[in-house]
Parts: C-alpha cells; sequence; structure tokens
C-alpha cells in the first residue's frame, strides 16, 4: 500500500482579526541597501508567489554602526510608490532590540519603536507587531501593557514574539487579554530544536503560527560550501538525503527543505529571505515536494545521525 503524502496547509489563519496568510513568508532581512526598483521586484515577486506575509523589523540594516530602521524605511518607499501592494499582503515587523543595550521592551520603547515603525513603513497599521527577543530585564506585565495599548489605539492589529521560549510565551500570555498569534523561532531541517524544546507543541496548544526563520540554516543547506568534504559529517548527510528527494521530484534541494518545514501540523510557515526574484518564485516547487512520512523522518534521522528510537 502506497503512502499518502503529507499534508500541508495553503490558507493559514493568523488569529481572529480574519487575516489569512500563504504558506510560505517573505523576509526582509537583506532588504536594505538597494533602490526603491529593485525591492519593489522582490515583493512583487513574493506576493505572486503567495507570500502574503512580508517580514520585517526595525533592526534589519543595521550593520553595527548605522542603518537601524533601513529596510523598514526601504519597503515603506516601495509601498509609497506602490499602494495598491499594501493591500495584498499582512504586514509585519518586530521590535525591542535596542543597539548598544541590547534588548528593551519596557513598555514606553515598544510603543515608540512601534510609532517610530509605522512611520518608516508608510503604513496607519502594523498587521502584526512582534516582539523580536525577549527582555530578561522587563516584566511580562508591562510587555503586554504595550501590546494592549499598541493593540486598542489601531496602530497594530495582532502582537506575536520571537525568539521567545514556551514559558517566556505563556508569561506574557498569562497577562494579555487576546491571544498572541504568531510565535518565531529559528528552524530548518538543521536546527531541529523546535521538535523538542516546546515551541512547535505550543503552538498546536494555542493555535499558534509558527514563522520559521532561516528555513535553510542560513544558507548552509544550499551554499556550494556545504557541498566540501570538510563539513559535518551529518551536514553532508543530510544533504545526501535531501538531494536524493530533490532529484525524484526534479526540484532543488532548498525545495525539499521548505517542505520538511510546511509538512509539520503546528502550522510551520518558513521564512524565505532570498533577494533574488527567481529564487523567490523557484521556493514555491516546495509545493510540488509531496513527503512520505519516511521521507521527513529519513530528513530528520540524517539530521540526527542516528534511528528514531
Amino acid at each position: 500500500m502506497s503512502e499518502k503524502p503529507l499534508p500541508y496547509s495553503d490558507r493559514i489563519a493568523l488569529g481572529d482579526s480574519g487575516m489569512v496568510i500563504g504558506p510560505m513568508a517573505y523576509g526582509c532581512w537583506r532588504f536594505a541597501d538597494t533602490d526603491v526598483r529593485t525591492a519593489t521586484a522582490r515583493i512583487e515577486a513574493a506576493l505572486e508567489a503567495g507570500m502574503s506575509l512580508i517580514d520585517t523589523a526595525d533592526i534589519y540594516g543595521f550593520d553595527g554602526d548605522s542603518g537601524f530602521g533601513d529596510a523598514e524605511s526601504l519597503l515603506g518607499d516601495v509601498l509609497a510608490a506602490t499602494p495598491a501592494l499594501r493591500q495584498r499582503m499582512v504586514l509585519a515587523t518586530k521590535g525591542g532590540i535596542n543597539p548598544g543595550v541590547p534588548y528593551n521592551s519596557t513598555a514606553d520603547y515598544l510603543v515608540s519603536a512601534c510609532e517610530a515603525s509605522l512611520r518608516r513603513l508608510d503604513t496607519d497599521v502594523i498587521d502584526l507587531y512582534q516582539i523580536h527577543r525577549p527582555d530578561f530585564l522587563t516584566p511580562a506585565h508591562e510587555v503586554a501593557a504595550a501590546l494592549t495599548a499598541l493593540r486598542a489605539s489601531g496602530k497594530v492589529r495582532e502582537v506575536g514574539v520571537s525568539n521567545y521560549t514556551p514559558a517566556q510565551f505563556r508569561a506574557l500570555q498569562a497577562h494579555l487579554d487576546f491571544p498572541i498569534v504568531s510565535q518565531q523561532p529559528e528552524f530548518s531541517c538543521w536546527q531541529v530544536d523546535p521538535l523538542y524544546d516546546g515551541i512547535l507543541d505550543l503552538a498546536e496548544e494555542t493555535g499558534t503560527v509558527v514563522l520559521a526563520w532561516s528555513p535553510l540554516a542560513g544558507g548552509r543547506l544550499v551554499s556550494p560550501k556545504a557541498d566540501r568534504s570538510d563539513n559535518d559529517p551529518k551536514l553532508l548527510a543530510l544533504i545526501e538525503v535531501l538531494d536524493g528527494i530533490a532529484e525524484d521530484y526534479d526540484v532543488d534541494r532548498a525545495a525539499v527543505a521548505f517542505a520538511f518545514l510546511m509538512a509539520h501540523p503546528a502550522p510551520v510557515v518558513p521564512i524565505v529571505g532570498t533577494t533574488s526574484p527567481a529564487r523567490i518564485r523557484a521556493a514555491t516547487d516546495a509545493f510540488r515536494v509531496e513527503l512520505t512520512r519516511r521521507d521527513w523522518y529519513d530528513i530528520l534521522e540524517a539530521r540526527l545521525g542516528a534511528p528514531m528510537p
């Protein structure tokens, strides 16, 4: 009896606001340092590929000395030049990283950071506002107060968190009268901690959408360096399995890596970060990869370097 392919969600609700996103998202981490025309081509390619959630952050573009807010400002320029694009996207950004501090989630800072993001993005509302990294020195009730105020004022529609542990998520949720709708961990078939640390289990428990950053392990899964013999044996074994599946479907390795994430029932939405419109479009080849349960566990076992117990 042939095995049925693992399903994935092609329309994913983001909270109760009626916002629906596609199974993949586009991330603007490498978005800065280009012109409006080039940036517009990237956003148009992403939206045409069904990546309706566009994810950025106020820290994106910062190089250690300058550039804070540059990615948001460029995206704002894109939206000002082509206003119709705003209606086609779910616009997400993040705040709470304060260069030199490094983290600040106090109520005053978060409100001011969100307001600055609104100005840079040239928009009246941010669809999804996320705390970028947990600030250990701000109590959860104060973070919740800021998010509540931002949502009540209409400056944000929904809120999420990024790089939070399940316990940090629950501590913040306990002080909110509305649900946290997303969490953003690092997750790939190389970085598999969310399978074990409770992140994905919490998502299934709460109905939270998982937005996976670095779904290609920062390029390790697809760069030419990944084929060098001096790499981690587990990485080479993983690449061999990915390539075998990719050959079956006549796609590239990245498509299989994306499909691995989308097969999880959480659901998981990979954030595609390439700056090439061609590679943005190619990412959707993942929809043609029909992983079986055996395929999926082959990938995980290659990463772990051992069969499942």
